[in-house]
């Protein structure tokens, strides 16, 4: 009884035992087929993993570590947006007809343009840096923490430029208590319980929003609605590293779309027309 071996270096070796002679002869032929179909079984993200655009899931309680093109990706899908916030925030500003809506106009833009800022600036430390550990881990808690300010200055307009009832009207200082809450949180438990920090994330976006449907002048809460849903699909991404390649940074292009949705609703319902603008100027 002969027996022949054959191996190739992507699986485990084949044996193959022939109890005629003569069927050696086609045994090559057999060993290329098993050789094709191996290839053709390597998964999608072994082939991903394979060219540099996904690396293994981070353990539970550790970040994930993205390649270069994740790195790359992360770090310019912010980036282009820094410059429209600015403008977009300056728009608003100069659309203010008295000095609440100006400072409610600063507010917003300083958590539009911080957001997109500092997540840049850490996404750059973190490629380029990641040597920097002290440095590298004090740019990611301003990452997170900023998105708790980002969540509180998106519903300001609402809150502030809208007439409220007398219990609804404490959300205008309780949205920024819990951003100062979650920005405690990120100072003692940063990165340590990952499933509780999206439930503050969550918990904050969704709070001010039932106050806000129950105004009187429901003029934008479509659009507003429409910007959370987008928000909350993306959270999928998010916690996808690992497991689709460029995970984060589709989520960053969902957190553009939503800030862009409900930017628009602040602009087009709670400030002037661009008509008035054109005539402002």
């Amino acid at each position: 009884m002969d027996k022949l071996h054959c191996q190739f270096p992507s699986r485990t070796c084949c044996a193959m035992v022939f109890t005629e002679p003569q069927t050696v002869m086609g045994s090559s032929q057999t060993c290329s087929s098993l050789v094709l179909e191996a290839n053709l079984a390597l998964s999608m993200r072994d082939y991903l993993k394979l060219h540099g655009f996904m690396n293994h899931r981070a353990p539970a309680n550790g970040r994930y570590k993205p390649t270069c093109y994740e790195h790359a990706a992360n770090c310019y899908t912010h980036a282009f947006l820094i410059v429209p916030a600015i403008v977009g925030s300056a728009l608003l500003h100069r659309l203010s007809d008295d000095c609440w809506e100006k400072i409610t106009a600063w507010i917003y833009g300083m958590g539009l343009c911080a957001l997109f800022i500092v997540s840049t600036v850490f996404h750059i430390v973190s490629w380029k840096k990641s040597h920097l550990r002290t440095v590298e881990h004090c740019f990611h808690m301003c990452d997170r923490m900023v998105i708790y300010f980002f969540i509180a200055a998106s519903y300001a307009p609402w809150l502030n430029l809208r007439e409220l009832g007398p219990l609804a009207s404490h959300m205008r200082w309780f949205i920024w208590l819990m951003a100062a809450g979650g920005t405690i949180y990120v100072f003692l438990y940063h990165e340590k319980y990952k499933v509780v920090e999206l439930f503050f994330y969550l918990t904050m976006g969704f709070s001010p929003a039932l106050v806000v449907t129950s105004m009187n002048n429901t003029d934008g809460l479509h659009e507003l609605a429409c910007g959370g849903l987008i928000y909350c699909l993306g959270v999928v991404f998010f916690k996808s590293d690992g497991i689709i390649p460029f995970a984060h940074a589709i989520w960053h292009l969902f957190v553009a779309t939503a800030a862009a949705v409900h930017y628009y609703a602040i602009w087009k319902y709670l400030y002037r027309s661009p008509t008035d603008f054109m005539r402002h100027l």
